[in-house]
């Protein structure tokens, strides 16, 4: 072998993208020492994508004082890279970030003050990553931070969020100014944004929501939608990503003109995918479960998608597999390994060594690419 390409994401709780980077480069160099090893981060557009980014590209770490997701001040970082900024919705209004989860009163604020500030440096393309949110405002937090105002019926303006979505009955976004900054959202979800596939039915209750409190977020996404429609004569609703951290990817499309795109498929434009692997012999891969979901435009089907249109082999080392992807992998994908070798429970798993357990799976793996390459395993 003479290339080989690790692009793996986190294995969320267990193991990060960067620790398996740099054990699947060490053991590759001992199995290939005369290979090209090439082993990049990656994450998709929740916690971690800052880091990646500022891992294999040449930027600046901003760290600002912002709106927390429950309203007090915090300090939140993004990166700049040139004119381009990478900021994650989570460092603003992350669920890690309340001491208590209620999606019901929660903002997005924050997250507009980060876009603000990148502008104001000079950003001219801001790649804004969605998932870990602690919100179910649609964005309008951060939308009010950037300078657009909701009224009520009597006319005041206010600053909405779940529990008061369906009060707005106009919104005014002609002072927002994004100095024509390009904004391009990564979301690694298709949900829509309302409804029993949608924000508040899906996602709520992972942030604290009962029935109750998820019927009354669900109730203003409808509401809010209906005002977007009659005023901008759109329908954002059933966009794939729609539903993102807590109807964001909808409340961007509609009040900032932001455009939704897979979350792997914007950093593999960023590190030049395409053309660092067309003469790799392997890429290896992997996530922390393999399942339905990652169908749905994570890291292991936007890697594998993208390899088969030149025909590279893909490898994916995974924690777990479900039982909906077990017959049937993502397109590309030439093998899946499980490094979960005694069938452990999350709670045991998170008692071991994750780096031992990946390093074992992997050099298996190794064992029989080294063993099929000496042309015994024909």
């Amino acid at each position: 072998m003479k290339k080989i390409l690790v692009l793996s994401d986190s294995f969320k709780g267990t193991l990060s993208s960067r620790d398996i980077a740099k054990i699947a480069k060490e053991r590759l160099r001992s199995f290939f020492p005369e290979a090209e090893v090439i082993a990049i981060p990656i994450a998709d557009g929740g916690e971690g994508t800052v880091d990646t980014f500022l891992e294999v590209l040449s930027g600046e770490k901003i760290t600002r004082s912002v709106t927390g997701p429950d309203h007090r001040q915090i300090e939140a970082s993004y990166a700049l890279f040139q004119d381009t900024a990478v900021i994650e919705m989570a460092a603003a209004a992350g669920l890690p970030l309340v001491s208590q989860a209620r999606p019901d009163i929660t903002t997005t604020y924050g997250v507009g003050q980060l876009i603000l500030d990148s502008i104001e440096r000079g950003a001219k393309k801001i790649i804004l990553g969605l998932g870990g949110s602690a919100t179910n405002d649609a964005g309008c937090g951060c939308v009010s931070a950037l300078g657009g105002s909701f009224y009520n019926a009597r006319g005041e303006a206010f600053l909405p969020t779940g529990n008061t979505l369906f009060e707005i009955e106009r919104f005014d976004v002609s002072a927002i100014d994004l100095r024509g900054a390009e904004l391009l959202v990564m979301c690694d979800i298709d949900h829509p944004l309302y409804g029993p596939e949608g924000a508040a039915y899906v996602f709520a209750p992972q942030k604290g929501a009962d029935p109750e409190m998820v019927e009354l977020l669900d109730q203003g996404l409808r509401s809010l939608h209906g005002v977007i429609r009659r005023q901008l004569s759109i329908d954002v609703s059933a966009l794939p990503g729609a539903g993102a951290a807590g109807g964001m990817g909808a409340g961007m499309v509609a009040f900032l003109g932001g455009r939704l795109r897979p979350g792997i498929d914007l950093i593999l434009d960023l590190i030049d995918f395409d053309e660092l692997i067309r003469d790799a012999d392997l890429i290896l891969t992997g996530e922390g479960k393999l399942d339905g979901q990652s169908l749905r435009g994570k890291v292991v089907s936007g890697v594998a998608r993208r390899a088969k249109d030149q025909a590279v082999p893909v490898i994916a080392l995974v924690g777990q597999l479900g039982a909906d992807v077990a017959a049937d992998y993502p397109p590309g994908v030439s093998a899946v390994f499980v490094t979960n070798r005694y069938g452990l429970s999350f709670e045991e798993i998170t008692q071991r060594e994750a780096g031992d357990d990946y390093r074992a799976a992997l050099d298996d793996v190794l064992r029989l690419i080294k063993l099929r390459n000496s042309n015994r395993l024909d």
